[in-house]
């Protein structure tokens, strides 16, 4: 092994020499071979004559080697191109041997001959991938033993890439394929996945590779599952989208997306209704820089409309997805589509009819709103102002303007909701509704839609990052109550049907998404621990590594969500979008609203404003019956 190190930090010139010392050794004892072979005696009676041709041989030989560029060759990189140049080479060696026993007059058979071109091909080329192997399983055994899942064209690709790399050393597959069960590939075993577990034990695996970026995430779901029980961590290729862009490379390896645990396949978008109120329009997104905003702007870009406008009050948020936009824009050669960046608040009515009327915007995607529970919690009023204010002066401003489509992003918290939150954004939602009345009897040419979902998966105050985060650092994980339950969906997905519901029904329609099943948050959390390669300490298992608390509920934060007010639905023209009849206000009746929530919030009286959202009619019934904002509290302390 020291040798080895040795002589693996030998510089590049020395690592030559000695290769072609080698080759020096090997041409010498080849044509020794091929003499014996072909029954000559070792010492034949023309001694000088044979030192010539040896000598010949060689200075020739190494210098083909040289030409073709055998000594450039990395040997722990060798490759099967490689052998081909040795074939080369040696094949030249042997016709040059020929030409020299005849230029000396020296008597060697024709076998004798092609015995020494074999016997240099063999020991040539032998010798480097001899020496290959050796490198490759000494330094394996300080490499991390790592199982791939997938013995596919991925999977050999990344057993490839592992063996060049310094930190994973593929032991064995594992593979559904039972036809390749009981061989090996690229001189690794295939087992079946009933073997997994006793395999990790005798190979004292450490990490379990997911080598499956195609497979549909129902089957990557099922595999996620079955090696929950294994104590080793789980990690994946990236998707063959990343892969195909050369966003990453396939020993990038990541740790398992949460979005395979839901094993929930996305539909494809249809791309009529993707580009139907986008191409060549000018697109205004507002919140553009938050979770929702930015990949909605993601999606809108590459549907080529004539401007997209990119407003937010945060700098920084503002930055960043202008900034990744140009870069798409540059990657996929859309340079015609004009990005604006606009700071602002949907708060400044004036603002925001300026922003409309300048651009001449067509199609307003309205994501801008405080969605955060606690938070809005103990910032009543301005949850109030931002949320129902922001959105009627927002789309206020796009009647005015001639807007052709407004779209309010929407949550699942504003059905039967329990917080401030959820009720700003049911009342944003009737605002719309009966602005979406109003516009129809003043013939306006803006069409309103809904659309309500719920949590996304990696958002902002996502709680996936957080227990990701909490695992690193070993734990605790905390969540609130053990019978949370939540529906996800990934945000592209999200993004795509929003975009796909803006196309469908009347204004003033709801289309709520179909989020699949809930999933209790105690579940996933349990699942990203396995996942990990670490045990869940409880009073079951008390030598586990990570403990999950809870903390109890925040306020306003109830167990269980609902996407829907009442049962009549109908479906859509996509399967997974539907659209909800429920109640509405007219807008005589919402305006008073605003007008009493208007001066309450001018004159901070939380009191009247907790009352007044109390008897609108969203269904909001608080947890608490204390007022949780946090200026009103100090105030009255």
């Amino acid at each position: 092994m020291k040798l080895l190190n040795s002589l693996l930090q030998l510089p590049r010139p020395a690592k030559r020499t000695i290769s072609v010392i080698i080759d020096i050794v090997a041409i010498t004892v080849a044509l020794l071979l091929a003499m014996v072979l072909s029954r000559e005696t070792l010492i034949p009676p023309n001694l000088l004559s044979w030192l010539g041709v040896v000598s010949y041989l060689i200075i020739g030989s190494v210098a083909v080697f040289v030409k073709l560029g055998l000594y450039r060759a990395v040997v722990r990189y060798v490759s099967v191109r490689a052998f081909l140049v040795v074939f080369i080479g040696a094949s030249i060696s042997t016709i040059l041997l020929a030409a020299l026993t005849y230029a000396f007059k020296i008597q060697l058979p024709a076998t004798g001959i092609v015995n020494y071109g074999l016997t240099a091909l063999l020991i040539i080329g032998g010798s480097r991938f001899a020496m290959r192997e050796i490198y490759h399983r000494v330094v394996s055994r300080q490499k991390i033993p790592v199982m791939i899942y997938g013995a596919g064209s991925a999977g050999r690709q990344l057993a490839q890439a592992l063996n060049n790399g310094e930190e994973f050393a593929p032991v064995v597959f594992v593979d559904d394929d039972k036809t390749i069960h009981s061989s090996t590939l690229l001189g690794i075993p295939v087992i079946e996945p009933s073997q997994i577990e006793s395999v990790v034990e005798e190979r004292h695996i450490q990490r379990i590779l997911l080598a499956l970026p195609s497979a549909p995430r129902s089957v990557r779901k099922a595999i996620l599952e079955s090696l929950e029980t294994i104590n080793v961590k789980v990690l994946t290729v990236p998707g063959m989208a990343d892969m195909v862009n050369g966003d990453m490379a396939i020993d990038q390896l990541q740790d398992v997306h949460i979005e395979d645990l839901l094993g929930r396949d996305p539909v494809e978008p249809d791309p009529a209704l993707m580009e139907k109120h986008i191409k060549d329009k000018v697109v205004l997104v507002t919140g553009a820089g938050g979770s929702i905003g930015s990949e909605l702007c993601r999606h809108i870009i590459l549907q080529k409309p004539k401007a997209l406008i990119v407003c937010d009050i945060s700098e920084f948020g503002l930055y960043s997805i202008e900034k990744e936009l140009r870069e798409i824009t540059q990657r996929h050669a859309l340079q015609e589509t004009e990005i604006y960046p606009i700071i602002g608040t949907v708060q400044q009515h004036k603002r925001m009819e300026t922003i409309m009327a300048s651009f001449a915007v067509q199609t307003v995607y309205h994501a801008a709103a405080y969605k955060h529970v606690p938070l809005v919690e103990y910032n009543m009023v301005e949850g109030v102002r931002n949320n129902v204010f922001g959105t009627w002066y927002t789309a206020e401003a796009a009647l005015k303007a001639n807007v052709e489509l407004f779209v309010l992003i929407s949550t699942d918290k504003a059905v039967r909701p329990t917080n401030v939150m959820g009720t700003t954004k049911r009342l944003a939602e009737l605002v719309l509704q009966g602005l979406a009345e109003r516009a129809k009897t003043e013939r306006g040419k803006t069409r309103f839609c809904i659309v309500r979902f719920g949590n996304v998966l990696g958002s902002s105050g996502s709680v996936v990052p957080l227990f990701k985060r909490q695992i690193e650092n070993g734990g605790p994980v905390t969540l609130t109550h053990p019978e949370v339950t939540r529906y996800f969906m990934t945000i592209p997905e999200a993004a795509q049907l929003v975009i796909q519901a803006g196309t469908m029904g009347d204004s003033g329609a709801v289309f709520v998404l179909d989020m699949g099943e809930p999933v209790r948050i105690v579940d996933m959390a349990r699942k990203m621990i396995r996942l990990s390669g670490l045990e869940v300490c409880n009073e079951e298992n008390p030598a586990g590594d990570i403990e999950i608390t809870c903390t109890g509920l925040r306020p306003g934060e109830k167990l269980y969500e609902e996407l829907l007010i009442g049962d009549n639905v109908s479906p859509c023209e996509h399967p997974r979008i539907m659209r909800a009849n429920e109640f509405t206000l007219s807008w005589t009746k919402m305006e008073n609203i605003l007008e009493r929530l208007n001066e309450a919030c001018d004159a901070f009286r939380v009191d009247d404003l907790r009352e007044l959202l109390l008897r609108a009619p969203t269904g909001y019934q608080p947890i608490e019956t204390e007022i949780n904002d946090l200026i009103w509290q100090k105030m009255r302390s």
